[in-house]
Parts: C-alpha cells; sequence; structure tokens
C-alpha cells in the first residue's frame, strides 16, 4: 500500500493540480493532525468540492477503516440542510478520502478571531442552526465528540431575514474511531481541550450529552468572547473542565440577563445527566432567558426544528404521498 508522505509534510503544494481519485486538487482550505482539506474540482461532474483526505497511516489501520466506512455511510445518510452533505468516500492509492459539499464562506473560528463576540441575535441564530444539525445526527446514532467553531461553516444566507446559514461539518470521520483503533497513543483522546467534556478526559462512554457540553462551551465564546475555561496548560484545563465551575457569562456579557448564568450552568454542568437532553432544548432555554423569560414567545423545539420530519402513514393517508428515501441511484458513493 502506498504512502503519500507529501499530505502532511508541510508542503501542500507538492498536491496542486494532481488528481485524486477523479479529483483535481486546488487549493488547501484546512488543516488538522490526522487530515488535510482541499478545495477540489470533481471531473465528472464538473463542481467544485471539498476534499478531505485522512493522513496514510489510518488507511493501514484495518479496523480503523471498517469505522470509517460505517461512519462515513451513516453520515452520508443524514438529509440535513444545516449538515454538510457527504457526496462520496473511499480509498485510492492507500489514502482515505472524502468528498463533500463546498461551502462558500468562512468558519465560526475565523469569524469570532475577526469580530470577536457576537450579538446575541447572530449567536442565537447561528446556534439554532447547528442545534438542530447536532440533535439530527443523535437521532441517526452519532455522536460528533469535536464540536468546536472550527467545524461551523458559516455562509451568507438567504435574505435579510436569514443572513447566516451555518453548517455542521466533520462528521465523516468521528472521533470514536481514532481512540477505539489505538490510533490515539494510551491516555490521549481526540476532541479540542476547549470544548471537550469531563467524560471525554475520564474515558467514560459518551453520548449525545457530550455534544451538548462542547455545543455550549462553544456557545458560551460566540458570546463571551473568549472560551468558559481558559488555563495557561492543557493539564490545568483539562482539570478545569473537570472540576471547576464556569464563570458566569454575565461578568463578561453585563448586558445580558442573569438568567442566562442559570441555563449554561445546566448545560456545562460535569454530570452529564444534569444536562440539557437536546441541543434544540438548550437553545430555547437560552433565547427565553434571554427573552427575559417569556417562554410564552420563546420558541419551541418544534420551532427550532429546520425541516420537518416525514410523518408515518396513516388510515387515511395513502403511502404514495408519504416522502420516500431517494432513489439508490441518487445515494453518495462509497468505493473500498
Amino acid at each position: 500500500m502506498t504512502r503519500d508522505t507529501s499530505l502532511f509534510s508541510g508542503r501542500p503544494s507538492e498536491l496542486i493540480g494532481r488528481q485524486v481519485a477523479g479529483y483535481r486538487i486546488e487549493r488547501e482550505i484546512g488543516r488538522g493532525g490526522m487530515a488535510v482539506v482541499y478545495r477540489a474540482r470533481d471531473l465528472r461532474l464538473d463542481r467544485t468540492v471539498a476534499l478531505k483526505l485522512l493522513a496514510p497511516e489510518l488507511a493501514r489501520n484495518d479496523t480503523f477503516r471498517r469505522r470509517f466506512s460505517h461512519e462515513s455511510r451513516a453520515a452520508a445518510a443524514i438529509d440535513h440542510p444545516h449538515i454538510v452533505p457527504v457526496f462520496e468516500a473511499g480509498e485510492t492509492d492507500g489514502i482515505l478520502y472524502i468528498a463533500m459539499r463546498y461551502v462558500e464562506g468562512s468558519d465560526l473560528r475565523h469569524l469570532l478571531d475577526r469580530q470577536g463576540p457576537l450579538p446575541p441575535a447572530t449567536a442565537l441564530r447561528i446556534a439554532a442552526q447547528v442545534a438542530s444539525a447536532l440533535d439530527a445526527a443523535h437521532e441517526h446514532g452519532l455522536v460528533h465528540r469535536d464540536v468546536k467553531p472550527g467545524n461551523i461553516l458559516v455562509a451568507r444566507g438567504p435574505d435579510s431575514d436569514h443572513p447566516e446559514h451555518a453548517y455542521l461539518t466533520d462528521f465523516g470521520l468521528t472521533k470514536k474511531s481514532l481512540s477505539l483503533t489505538g490510533v490515539t497513543s494510551v491516555g490521549q483522546f481526540v476532541g479540542t481541550l476547549d470544548y471537550v467534556a469531563p467524560e471525554q478526559i475520564s474515558g467514560k462512554p459518551v453520548d449525545a450529552r457530550c455534544d451538548v457540553y462542547g455545543f455550549a462551551c462553544v456557545l458560551y465564546e460566540c458570546l463571551a468572547g473568549r472560551p468558559p475555561f481558559c488555563r495557561d496548560d492543557d493539564m490545568a484545563l483539562l482539570w478545569a473542565h473537570q472540576y471547576d465551575e464556569p464563570p458566569p457569562l454575565t461578568e463578561a456579557r453585563p448586558d445580558l440577563a442573569p438568567s442566562v448564568d442559570a441555563v449554561f450552568a445546566t448545560a456545562l454542568a460535569k454530570n452529564p445527566e444534569n444536562r440539557h437532553d437536546s441541543c434544540l432544548a438548550f437553545v430555547a432555554d437560552l433565547r427565553s432567558a434571554m427573552a427575559g423569560g417569556d417562554r410564552e414567545h420563546a420558541p419551541t423545539e418544534v420551532d427550532l426544528e429546520a425541516v420537518d420530519r416525514p410523518k408515518e402513514p396513516t388510515k387515511d393517508v395513502p403511502k404514495a404521498d408519504v416522502p420516500k428515501a431517494p432513489p439508490r441511484w441518487a445515494e453518495p458513493v462509497f468505493g473500498w
């Protein structure tokens, strides 16, 4: 199996102009410890895509390859307007890859670095979209485990009432894959320290409430301009996530209602059982607190749903009228 070390050699220009699995690479748009993302041209359909190439050593791990195949299919099965669609996934020349929709815009990390804390209305608009995406993934049995500003893309919205359109990305490779296959070293976990849940640090089983915690850290930073815990070294930061109480958000944003602090205290609870049951429930409580506790005019979880769920057929509704899954020819392509 060929190992293309140029992917992670620090010389991304070596791949510019090359073809990988039917895609011509145009430029690098993102990089992490285990993957590089490029803007590329789909030569078969003449469209621009985001092509994620995983580190070569991952393809040599048979357990990882199996999980990657399974989880890529699971991610592609989620049809949601705020999750970046997966077009194709597979392996070529010893490299695992995922082709996704290319989103013209920036990520939330760059937005926060450029603008600082967001106005509450902007933060809530983005939060509602990301929350609906996370909850949709949880309904499909996927836990993201690495919710962070860099994994939230923000594009221009369709009109002045919806100025932003947020996308959640990095679902083709869930972090459980790495930890279960020994790709990470003993005692480590995959995730970003500013947004990692206490149960991830201690190695306990995680579920959707792990994403509630990470999502709350992201939204805290959107409003405060910094994550809830800031420490001088990584060990102190890990300790803070496990044992320290988050500072009240109103210390950084005195313009917000004091009831906002209680909402974040719940979402950032050390015990997952004490957190909100869903990301949408957290956003609904936060919006209500910002509105002064007027839940009558606060959006419910149903109001915040980005798309209606298909209804089950009843005896009065012909089956032909019920939304169907796309035909096989319209499904994403997977080659292994």
